[in-house]
Formats: C-alpha cells, sequence, structure tokens
C-alpha cells in the first residue's frame, strides 16, 4: 500500500469531514484554511454558495507581532467579529482536515470567546 503525501492525506481527512458538515444562512460553515505562512478563516453558506463573512491573516495590523499560534488567535476574533456583523450567532466548525490541535485550535477558541457558538 502507498502512503499519502501530507497535502493528499489532508484532502482525503476534508473530503471525509465535508461529507457530514454543511452550512446554512442560519448556521453557516466555520471553514479554516491554513498555510505555512498564516491562516485564514470564513462562514460559508453551502446552500446559496456564498461567503457570509470572513478574516485573514493579513488583516491583521502591520504592528502584530507574535507567533503563528497568536496570529490564528487574532483571526478568530476577526472571524467573530465579522459574524456579529452579519449578525450571526451560531456555525459548524470545519476544520478543513487539519487536526484539532495548534493554530486550528487557538482560532477556535477565539471565536468561541468573541461570541460565536459551535
Amino acid at each position: 500500500m502507498a502512503v499519502l503525501s501530507p497535502p493528499k492525506a489532508r484532502a482525503r481527512r476534508h473530503k471525509r469531514v465535508r461529507k457530514k458538515v454543511s452550512g446554512t444562512a442560519e448556521r453557516p460553515r466555520l471553514v479554516v484554511f491554513r498555510s505555512n505562512r498564516g491562516i485564514t478563516a470564513q462562514l460559508v453558506d453551502d446552500l446559496e454558495g456564498k461567503t457570509l463573512a470572513a478574516a485573514s491573516w493579513l488583516q491583521l495590523k502591520k504592528s502584530f507581532k507574535g507567533n503563528k499560534i497568536a496570529q490564528a488567535a487574532e483571526v478568530g476574533k476577526l472571524v467573530a467579529e465579522a459574524a456579529n456583523k452579519a449578525e450571526i450567532e451560531a456555525v459548524v466548525f470545519d476544520r478543513g482536515g487539519y487536526l484539532y490541535h495548534g493554530r486550528v485550535k487557538a482560532l477556535a477558541e477565539a471565536a468561541r470567546e468573541g461570541g460565536l457558538k459551535f
């Protein structure tokens, strides 16, 4: 049996998660994408195929200093603020095939502290 490369393994895990997780207008899907340099999150209504709100590490102030976990926590706060502006309270969390620890966990916890329920 061949061993999958890390990107292919993540794509397989993400596909498996997406079979079970779907977002609606009332309860959109909070999607996380993690790159080597930063992290992004967006709220997606899968029924309409629209992004309702989004936040990225590129939106952080240039004066931001911290490691990538602190960066992910700030993005979590930003996505919670964007959700509040869009009048969204509850979401379904889609970790995107990533393991729930480190940056993904920091983003999720900061979003919860910002008022999102999931």
